[in-house]
């Protein structure tokens, strides 16, 4: 009996060692592969996946001034560190920097920030901040009290992407690289899915967005799950904020992500295979899709005369906050003034209020 009860205590000591070094204890089971790993190797095939993608996808070359949209959270800090690593490891011979963006929204992206002040220091990487308020002339929480807790994250959405573009544009980038994981990235997939949006459905899952536009966007961790990003934060004690924006728990990305979480506890590899179903997604060449031109008030990329951010702040600045939400919400709205007698001004560049969408280059 004492002879089997210590083969047992045997075979489950053996079982817990890295099932890669075979040497270590394992530490923790990896989300994506369920391998029982040591906390060394897990650093080794996290870091090595993150190459390999970079690699294959020839995201970078030689020289580049790349900007990390980092905004103090648990994605860009390991992305800002892990890229920093990677980048003198590998030689990739980057000119990397932080940018951040300040949306303006108090106990939030105020603490948020003084961590990513804290990683500029310690990565030894220069930050650039760029503000809603300096940029549109409105911060999101005055935003927020104009338009409700609806459709904030709309507004938030169309103005962050254009922030970093032009923070990206001031600093003189070449390429953006932000920290979209794979749950992210299934997410995306989902919600185009069900919005029926073919257009997005299309180039949601391409590593590399943005060629056509200013500047491009890369996502390293395009195949990366948030649970090991979050495993690697804590076992290399990464400094990072984890307080969720106070204007996001009525986001519908969160039915979508919930979805997700579902599946992944049924099947891990569930995030991989609908990112690969995406991939796979081919758009019948007789489907018309939206032509990509310029906005005629700032510039900057878009499929219609004004662009999303510039239909967004023209409603603000006239007081219908509604005004860019939707597709036909600003023009009932117009109507109604006219029918209660209102005069209601034509959309021109003389009669904002506030601050313009503004040029890429300022």
């Amino acid at each position: 009996m004492g002879d089997s009860d210590a083969s047992s205590r045997s075979k489950r000591a053996a079982a817990r060692l890295c099932s890669i070094c075979n040497q270590r204890q394992a530490a923790l089971k990896r989300p994506k592969t369920l391998q029982q790993i040591c906390k060394e190797c897990f650093y080794i095939v996290f870091e090595d996946e993150i190459h390999k993608v970079i690699m294959d996808n020839n995201l970078f070359r030689r020289g580049e001034r790349v900007a990390v949209a980092a905004s103090g959270g648990k994605d860009s800090t390991v992305l800002a560190y892990v890229m920093s690593q990677l980048n003198r490891r590998h030689n990739y011979g980057l000119d990397l920097f932080l940018l951040s963006v300040d949306e303006g929204i108090t106990g939030y992206r105020d603490d948020s920030l003084e961590t990513v002040k804290r990683n500029e220091i310690e990565y030894g990487l220069p930050l650039k901040v760029v503000s809603y308020k300096d940029l549109y002339g409105w911060t999101m929480d005055e935003i927020v009290k104009a338009i409700g807790l609806k459709n904030n994250c709309t507004f938030c959405g169309v103005f962050r992407r254009q922030a970093l573009d032009r923070g990206a544009a001031l600093m003189k980038a070449d390429k953006i690289v932000t920290g979209h994981n794979a749950d992210d990235i299934a997410e995306t997939v989902l919600l185009n899915i069900l919005r029926g949006d073919i257009a997005r459905l299309s180039r949601c899952t391409i590593i590399t967005t943005g060629e056509d536009g200013p500047i491009p966007r890369c996502k390293p961790f395009k195949y990366t799950y948030e649970k090991e990003i979050v495993m690697y934060a804590y076992f290399k004690k990464l400094d990072y904020f984890s307080t969720e924006c106070i204007y996001s728990p009525n986001a519908y990305r969160g039915f979508a992500r919930e979805f997700i979480k579902d599946l992944e506890r049924i099947r891990p590899r569930a995030i991989l295979d609908i990112i690969r179903s995406g991939e796979n997604f081919r758009i019948a060449t007789s489907t018309k899709l939206p032509e990509q031109g310029t906005c005629e008030r700032c510039g900057y990329i878009s499929s219609q005369k004004l662009c999303k951010a510039c239909m967004l702040l023209e409603g603000l600045n006239r007081g219908l906050p509604k005004l860019g939400i939707g597709r036909t919400r600003g023009n009932n709205d117009l109507k109604k003034q006219r029918e209660h007698g209102n005069s209601v001004p034509k959309i021109t560049d003389s009669n904002l209020q506030s601050k313009q969408c503004g040029s890429l280059d300022f």
